[in-house]
């Protein structure tokens, strides 16, 4: 099993979720969380090491078509992350690099506290599997909450009710969760007025306009 892998980052690809590592004549296809897509879009053309596990992808039915998938992590806390995530029932691999679009830390911070309004807004995973998260990982997740993160960024905080909504309303306009994050903390920053949902919301978009 390949545990850690170090090469230059050639391609990312949000639509799959997917990296294209150079590591001598070779060129790994790598599978990643949403927000580690995110944050890695500056390191185009630089030496990244992620570290990694693997899988196979197919039908027990055919078992003849499985692919060999790697998938990997910036830091060995946040692979542990995945695999204690992916032991929740219905939570398979590619479910879980979906869902994880925001950092592992935030999501833990919400398991520990049982806020499922903020789970509900990460891919894939609706009001039921929010419950069914919070009710096999809470109390098991501590460790990941406080975890430094490998980018510079603000410390996992509860997010207020205008925040959330927000945030929520951001990715079904086609935002991914790292960027409309980064977006609501900068417009409440800027204009410290805001009270509502809406003002935060149109807030965001005088930003990006």
């Amino acid at each position: 099993m390949i545990a850690r892998i170090t090469g230059k980052l050639l391609e990312l690809d949000s639509k799959t979720n997917s990296i294209l590592l150079e590591v001598g004549p070779i060129a790994y296809e790598i599978l990643a969380p949403g927000y580690t897509i995110s944050e890695l879009s500056m390191s185009i053309n630089r030496e990244i090491t992620l570290y990694t596990l693997e899988f196979y992808e197919g039908s027990s039915a055919t078992a003849s078509s499985f692919i060999p998938r790697i998938v990997g992590f910036p830091q060995p806390q946040d692979k542990a992350f995945f695999l204690k995530f992916t032991t929740v029932k219905g939570i398979g691999m590619k479910k879980a690099l979906r869902a994880m679009a925001r950092r592992p830390s935030d999501i833990a911070w919400s398991i520990e506290s049982g806020d499922a309004t903020m789970l509900k807004t990460l891919p894939e995973i609706g009001k039921r599997t929010a419950e069914q998260v919070i009710a096999e990982l809470k109390g098991k997740m501590a460790e990941f909450a406080d975890m430094p993160s490998h980018a510079p960024s603000k410390a996992a905080k509860p997010l207020s009710n205008i925040e959330k909504e927000a945030l929520e309303i951001l990715m079904q306009l086609g935002e991914s969760a790292s960027v409309a994050d980064m977006l609501i903390d900068k417009a409440l920053k800027s204009d410290d007025s805001i009270v509502t949902t809406e003002q935060l919301v149109q807030a965001v978009y005088r930003l990006k306009a």
